[in-house]
C-alpha cells in the first residue's frame, strides 16, 4: 500500500509544480495587451468564421482556467478573464478552444474516439475506486485477484482515455498556433508568449497521464507479484 501512496504523492507534487507554473505563466502573460487590442472572444469568433464554423456559440463561464469546448451543445466556453482579455493568454487560450472546435468541424478522428470513450469511461468511473479498495484488501487478505483485476481493468481504460486526449490537446494547440500566424492575428513575441503558454497547458495533461500510468503499472506489478506466489 505504501508504494501507491509514494507514487501518487510523487506525482501529485509534480503535477502542483506544472500548475503553479502554468498559473504564473498565464498570469505573466495576461499583463501584455495583444497590439491589435482584440478580446479573446472577438479572437475565438474570427478564428471559428475563419474556418467556416458558424454554428458554434462563445459564451462566458465563472472561474479561472475553466475554458473548454463543449461538443455536445458546440460551445466555447471561456473564462472571464480569456472573454474579456485582451492578452497573449487569452488569444492563446481562445484561439486553443476553438482548435477543438475546428477538430470536430473536421472530424478529427482522435477526438472522435475520445468522445466515444465517455460514456463508459464515465460508468467505469463510479465503480473503479470500489473496485480497486475492496480488491486490494481481497488480495491482501484472501490473495483472491478478481475483484481488484476488474478495478485494474477499468483504471486502464482511463490511463488510455488519459492519453487519447494528449494528441487531441496538443492538435488544438498547433491548430491555434498556426491559425494565429497566418492571419496575423500576433505579433511575432506575442506568438511566442501563447506558444509557451499553451505548452505549460499541454504540460498538465501530461503529467496527468504519467501519473495514472504510473498507477497502472503499480497495480498490475502487484497482481503480476501475486500470480508468481501463488
Amino acid at each position: 500500500m505504501i508504494g501507491i501512496y509514494l507514487i501518487t504523492l510523487v506525482f501529485a507534487g509534480i503535477g502542483m509544480f506544472v500548475q503553479w507554473r502554468l498559473k504564473s505563466k498565464f498570469q505573466e502573460y495576461s499583463e501584455i495587451g495583444l497590439a491589435n487590442g482584440l478580446s479573446g472572444r472577438e479572437i475565438a469568433d474570427k478564428m471559428l468564421r475563419d474556418n467556416g464554423i458558424f454554428d458554434v456559440r462563445i459564451i462566458s463561464v465563472e472561474g479561472q482556467l475553466t475554458d473548454h469546448y463543449n461538443p455536445a451543445d458546440k460551445t466555447v466556453n471561456l473564462s472571464p478573464d480569456v472573454y474579456y482579455g485582451r492578452s497573449a493568454s487569452a488569444a492563446a487560450v481562445a484561439a486553443h478552444e476553438c482548435g477543438h472546435a475546428v477538430q470536430h468541424a473536421t472530424a478529427y478522428s482522435m477526438l472522435q474516439f475520445r468522445s466515444a470513450m465517455v460514456p463508459v469511461l464515465s460508468i467505469a468511473n463510479n465503480f473503479m475506486p470500489i473496485a480497486l479498495m475492496i480488491g486490494m484488501m481481497l488480495l491482501y487478505s484472501t490473495g483472491n485477484k478478481l475483484v481488484l483485476t476488474i478495478g485494474v481493468a477499468m483504471f486502464a481504460l482511463a490511463t488510455l482515455f488519459s492519453f487519447i486526449t494528449l494528441p487531441v490537446e496538443f492538435d488544438a494547440s498547433r491548430r491555434a498556433l498556426a491559425w494565429m500566424s497566418q492571419r496575423n492575428v500576433v505579433t511575432q513575441p506575442e506568438h511566442e508568449m501563447a506558444k509557451d503558454a499553451l505548452w505549460w497547458a499541454a504540460m498538465t495533461y501530461v503529467a496527468a497521464a504519467l501519473g495514472m500510468l504510473a498507477q497502472l503499472l503499480y497495480y498490475m506489478s502487484l497482481l503480476s507479484g501475486r500470480r508468481s506466489n501463488d
